[in-house]
Parts: C-alpha cells; sequence; structure tokens
C-alpha cells in the first residue's frame, strides 16, 4: 500500500533523506518544491515555486523542511493547498501556535517534528508533538517519520523543546567526543591515519554495541571498567563533579535558552 501523497516543501539533507525513505516505501504521486534538487523518477515531479504547484494537486500531508526564517511567506505561499491537509513542520523553534496564525485559517491540522542529522542514514530520531491528531493520523505520521530512523512522541512543545538539545542538538556532542580522541591520540604520539581510524572506529563501534544490547548504557560503561584499571581511572577525571556531569548540565541548559531566544 502506498504511501500518501505528499508535497515536500525543501529537499536538501534531511528533505532528501525523508524523501529517499518513502520511495523505498511506495510513495502516491507527490510534489517537491526546491529550487536546486533534481527531478524525482515519475509519477512524482519537482517545482521551482508554489505558483508552479499542478492544478488540482492536492496532497494529503505537506512537511515543511526548510529553514525556519520566512516561515510566514512560506506558508502564504502555500495557502491554496494547504485546507484539509496534515503539514508536518520541521521548523527549529517555530510553534504550533506561531504555524496556525501563519496559515490564515486554513483547515490543516500542525505536526511538529525534530528529526536529526542520522536520518541521513536512516539511523534517526525524530521527536513529535501535535494536539491536533486522530489515532489514524497520528499513525500515518509515524509510519513517514520511521522512513530514517526512531520516531518519539511528545505530549506538549514544553517537552519537545526539552528534546531538541538531547536528540536534535546530541549528533554533535558525539562528533566533538571523536574529534577530542582523534586530538589526544595525535597527542600522544600515534599517525594521523590511525588517530582518524581509532577515533571514529571507537565511537561509532560503541554507538552500534549500545543499540544492539539491551543492557542499560551505564551496564555497559561498568562492564568495561575494571576496578583501579586504566578505564577506571580515565573515567574518574570525566566523571569528576566539575567535569563531564557539570559540562552537560551547562551544554544542555545553554541549548535549551538559545531556543525559547529564537522561539520568542
Amino acid at each position: 500500500m502506498s504511501l500518501p501523497s505528499l508535497l515536500l516543501v525543501g529537499c536538501g539533507k534531511m528533505g532528501g533523506a525523508l524523501w529517499q525513505g518513502w520511495l523505498e516505501e511506495g510513495l502516491a504521486p507527490s510534489v517537491i518544491l526546491d529550487r536546486r534538487c533534481e527531478a524525482p523518477p515519475a509519477p512524482h515531479r519537482v517545482v521551482r515555486s508554489p505558483s508552479e504547484i499542478p492544478r488540482g494537486f492536492k496532497p494529503d500531508i505537506i512537511i515543511l523542511a526548510v529553514k525556519p526564517a520566512g516561515m510566514e511567506e512560506t506558508m502564504a505561499s502555500l495557502r491554496p493547498v494547504l485546507d484539509d491537509t496534515i503539514v508536518i513542520s520541521m521548523l527549529a523553534a517555530r510553534t504550533i501556535e506561531s504555524l496556525r496564525a501563519a496559515s490564515d485559517g486554513a483547515r490543516t491540522k500542525i505536526v511538529r517534528a525534530m528529526p536529526n542529522t542520522p536520518a541521513s542514514i536512516g539511523k534517526g530520531v525524530t521527536g513529535v508533538c501535535s494536539t491536533d491528531l486522530n489515532e489514524d493520523e497520528r499513525k500515518l505520521c509515524t509510519t513517514l517519520l520511521s522512513a530514517v530512523g526512531d520516531v518519539a512522541w511528545v505530549e506538549s512543545e514544553a517537552l519537545l523543546e526539552a528534546l531538541t538539545p538531547i536528540s536534535g542538538c546530541g549528533p554533535a556532542y558525539v562528533f566533538l567526543l571523536a574529534e577530542l580522541l582523534e586530538k589526544e591520540a595525535l597527542r600522544v604520539g600515534l599517525p594521523p591515519d590511525t588517530a582518524r581510524l581509532i577515533a571514529r572506529g571507537t565511537v561509532s563501534g560503541a554507538g552500534a554495541l549500545l543499540e544492539a544490547s539491551p543492557e542499560e548504557s551505564e551496564t555497559l560503561r561498568k562492564n568495561v571498567t575494571s576496578p583501579n584499571g586504566v578505564t577506571a581511572k580515565a573515567l574518574e577525571a570525566m566523571m569528576a563533579p566539575e567535569a563531564w556531569p557539570a559540562t552537560m548540565t551547562k551544554a544542555i541548559d545553554a541549548a535549551m535558552a538559545r531556543a525559547r531566544e529564537m522561539a520568542s
């Protein structure tokens, strides 16, 4: 059974990853609105401006996968196709209330979604929030977003904003860890190629083990930490109250504060 007809607004890295996942699942005739992307396979098509959306095309779902700047203009340009649709917005810090206001009274149901960059390889986590949907519509949105990874529904926008600095920003924290491990490998004398290999392989391998194991992350950490051993001494420095625990709290608080600024 095909997925419903879609209008994808923006086909960059995130929108493109979603589109590929949907094509693999089977997709009813749909349209991409993007100035730069290549034409998709028939019966789908790409248009470069809202005025080029085919007359008579009526998507079941509209996905906003563009930058949040200019959201009001984007919604206004889509007004002819908004009625009786579900709009899934991936616009950072743009509230459901602001999206509804920008829809100019359209009969549309608004969903906010916050995917992260591993969605580009089908390993993402997407936080989702809406108060408009019935059970079947919620299942449909879950099916669409599951094309690029796991889906986590939350019951309020406050919880979605709390989720953002964890899953939305989280890949950057992991990449920073790999970056720092590589720099430390160079500092202790390993050649560049080896430093890169072991830093990236260690981070990706640990992530794969975490995904495959039913055990808690704390248990996995303890499993590789012999009492008074080498790993224990390293973790003693990292887990000091003023070290990683305090730094992570500061990082999450800073990200949440910035998200609130962007939403105001």
